[in-house]
């Protein structure tokens, strides 16, 4: 029987066991450059027993950037930061993927340089606020994408993509969930359009499609990764037909061959679509499954049930950095301070310190 603490062939990446660590924004970057620094190292190097470190949403282009102090990959100076990070997990062993993160409408023009404004498939602002220096503030209507700034958004993903593997990742998760630029377009809610990029579903997945074929075909198939969430609200997000919609998906990015399909199981009730789309995936399948509370020892039993190849944790690993070796002995567990994680003072929630 296979063990989530069993190694795993990812695509040719062998990774030591079948826990991953789930991507969550930390907002720790240099304020002007948008790189890394020594605590971003710090952070991913003491969590490298795990057996897949996914980072941080990384914006692949300045206007991807949604929120306070995130690192990008679009420069020299980003490049040569990542750098460091991915040779100090690397030194422990440990396997890296970034996420690149387009936030699209999610964010603020006060968070962007040089009068960029937040983009999207429509001018469809979204409900609620995005905090900034100067305190929360509501998020904008977006500038409205041209079908010529959608195939450079796709381009901007391809080079994000080749800068990741020039950083020393070994390899490039694209988010696809949580509401940002790639939901925004597969969503009825945020997806206005009438021309080949909205409307039917075949066009609203089309621009997921068009970055997953990008991203594969810059740096190969075998390191290329897709993170999905159906049927999410966050970030205001309104998704008809999310049945349809996610199987279609599938479908037309499988000729691809990439190498995971990292899937965020918003609630216990969609789990039948899960295993739908555990079906219809021939590579790893990645689960970060719905739980009452920070995903704990239970879930590891979806890697023997085989729902999953591997299984994601998220909040445990921010207070307990050696995670794979308590859930192994069964604990014990230092507690995430969800109160301050999740809400009230940025630097709480986003600048949670490394132990």
């Amino acid at each position: 029987m296979t063990t989530a603490f069993d190694p795993h062939d990812l695509a040719g990446t062998p990774l030591a066991n079948r826990i991953a660590m789930a991507p969550m924004t930390r907002s720790r970057a240099d304020a002007v450059l948008r790189t890394p620094t020594a605590l971003t190292a710090e952070y991913y190097a003491q969590r490298a027993s795990a057996g897949l470190i996914i980072t941080e949403g990384v914006q692949p282009v300045p206007e991807g950037q949604g929120y306070p102090d995130t690192p990008g990959l679009h420069s020299r100076e980003q490049i040569a930061a990542w750098r460091e990070v991915t040779d100090a997990v690397h030194e422990r062993g440990g396997r890296i993927f970034v996420q690149l993160m387009h936030a699209g409408r999610i964010g603020h023009p006060d968070l962007l340089d040089g009068g960029l404004h937040p983009v999207g498939p429509s001018p469809v602002a979204a409900a609620g606020q995005v905090y900034t220096h100067e305190g929360p503030k509501d998020f904008p209507a977006p500038r409205e994408l041209t079908g010529d700034e959608i195939r450079e958004a796709v381009a901007g993903f391809a080079a994000a993509a080749r800068n990741a593997v020039e950083a020393g990742f070994d390899g490039v998760e694209i988010h696809g969930a949580n509401g940002y630029l790639i939901q925004q377009f597969l969503a009825t809610g945020s997806n206005h359009r009438t021309d080949e990029w909205g409307g039917p579903v075949e066009n609203r997945i089309r621009f997921a499609v068009e970055v997953v074929r990008a991203v594969a075909a810059e740096i190969g198939p075998d390191r290329t990764g897709l993170r999905i969430s159906p049927a999410n609200s966050l970030n205001d997000i309104a998704e008809t037909g999310t049945e349809e919609l996610y199987p279609a998906l599938l479908d037309a990015i499988e000729p691809v061959g990439i190498a995971y399909l990292h899937v965020l199981e918003t609630r216990s009730e969609l789990r039948p679509l899960v295993l739908d789309l555990r079906k219809r995936f021939a590579g790893t399948f990645i689960l970060n499954p719905a739980t009452d509370g920070p995903t704990g020892t239970e879930s590891l039993a979806l890697v023997e049930e085989g729902v999953a190849d591997l299984v994601a944790y998220g909040a445990l690993f921010i207070a307990n950095p050696d995670l794979p070796a308590r859930l192994r002995a069964g604990g014990p567990f230092a507690a995430p301070d969800r109160a301050t994680f999740f809400g009230g003072d940025h630097r709480g929630y986003t600048d949670y310190p490394a132990l």
